[in-house]
């Protein structure tokens, strides 16, 4: 009797088990469940209004432009616990030179992202070369840049806060790249037909789309198709999942790791630039705990906290969850110090979650 052979690379896999090998599963399911729970508990509170659907995107938007390059970064089995610290630092490097030194704000905002882009590159640098943990590494950068943004700030302007950039930003041509809404003309054409809510005065009930929600989405989308549909994204997952062999294979570890340290850098340089020309104000305290918020979306998002398995897509769930949940217990009117509980809470599932489904779909194989 001559047994068959099959190759499994050809064996037919169940639709369950493709499912079950989503990262994005428990995210999605997460976020119906949140929504049905605030369609019971917050219906009638306007959460589901036009303007609260554009608060909680708003609120989801701004942590979603940091999760999806730190999703591909713990892909890659590193953190960044920098992000938070630079946040407020990238603020200040924007307000200081355009009020104190008569920068345009469009050359503050290009000296901004590069300098951030070569911390992140050190960063990275300072991983790959020495062998640390990146949260070791990254954890001495949140103390030093958050010191160095104290320093300066105090030293030059003699406050905490810089304030005076809306005024000088009015006229740059970079500004509406990153404040203001659009769409405004696609939104009066719905309320015309009645899909949106008019206020007394016969205008939109809101008046546009916040630009940081349009930054959202077209991040996630450029980092899941470089995840899924680049060799870049390969090495990513070569790197989380067994670096050594990865080298082996010829697989550039390090470059790859340095730069998804300078991705999430700029990411977070994006997130100053819009919360300074939104606000028209830079502020030293800035960005405080947004890198545990940003591994919090992520983790819910089904990225493992070993590294090489996880989705782009799943953290934009995760940040929405944050989002919806954040505004949700603003108009359920219950007292938000219990966010932060409910917000670890569902981390810690999701952990537990998202290593069951991975081991399932390992299994299924």
């Amino acid at each position: 009797m001559v047994s068959e052979i099959r190759d499994e690379r050809v064996r037919s896999v169940s639709r369950l088990s493709r499912l079950l090998s989503r990262p994005e599963l428990g995210a999605a399911a997460g976020t119906v469940l949140v929504f049905v729970f605030f369609a019971i508990t917050a219906g009638n509170t306007g959460l589901f209004s036009a303007k609260g659907i554009v608060n909680f995107l708003e609120v989801s938007a701004q942590l979603g432009i940091l999760a999806a390059p730190v999703a591909l970064l713990m892909i890659a089995g590193e953190f960044d616990l920098s992000v938070g610290s630079m946040i407020g630092f990238a603020g200040i490097l924007i307000a200081i030179p355009a009020v104190f030194w008569g920068w345009p704000i469009w050359l503050s905002l290009l000296f901004t992202f590069a300098v951030c882009g070569g911390i992140g590159a050190l960063n990275g640098l300072a991983v790959v070369r020495t062998g640390l943990p990146s949260f070791i590494v990254t954890l001495g950068s949140l103390f030093m840049l958050r010191g160095l943004t104290l320093g300066l700030t105090r030293g030059i302007s003699g406050r905490t806060q810089v304030s005076g950039v809306h005024e000088l930003a009015q006229n740059d041509p970079l500004n509406s790249l990153f404040s203001g809404q659009v769409f405004s003309g696609v939104i009066a054409w719905l309320a015309d037909l009645g899909l949106i809510g008019k206020r007394a005065d016969g205008m939109p009930s809101i008046s546009g789309i916040p630009v940081s929600i349009v930054w959202w989405i077209v991040l996630t989308l450029a980092c899941t198709w470089l995840l899924t549909r680049s060799r870049f994204g390969n090495w990513i997952f070569a790197a989380g999942g067994e670096a050594n062999a990865a080298r082996n294979l010829g697989v550039p570890v390090a470059r790859t790791k340095i730069t998804l340290f300078v991705m999430t850098a700029l990411a977070a340089a994006l997130f100053a630039a819009i919360q300074v020309l939104v606000t028209g104000s830079a502020d030293t305290l800035r960005g405080t705990q947004k890198e545990f918020e940003a591994i919090i979306a992520v983790v819910i998002g089904g990225t493992l906290l070993t590294g090489g398995y996880g989705s782009a897509i799943g953290a934009m769930f995760g940040a929405l969850i944050f989002g919806v949940v954040q505004m949700g217990i603003f108009y359920t009117g219950i007292d938000t110090d219990w966010f932060k509980l409910f917000m670890g809470a569902m981390m810690v599932i999701a952990v537990l979650f998202n290593s069951y489904v991975r081991n399932r779909a390992m299994r299924s194989r």
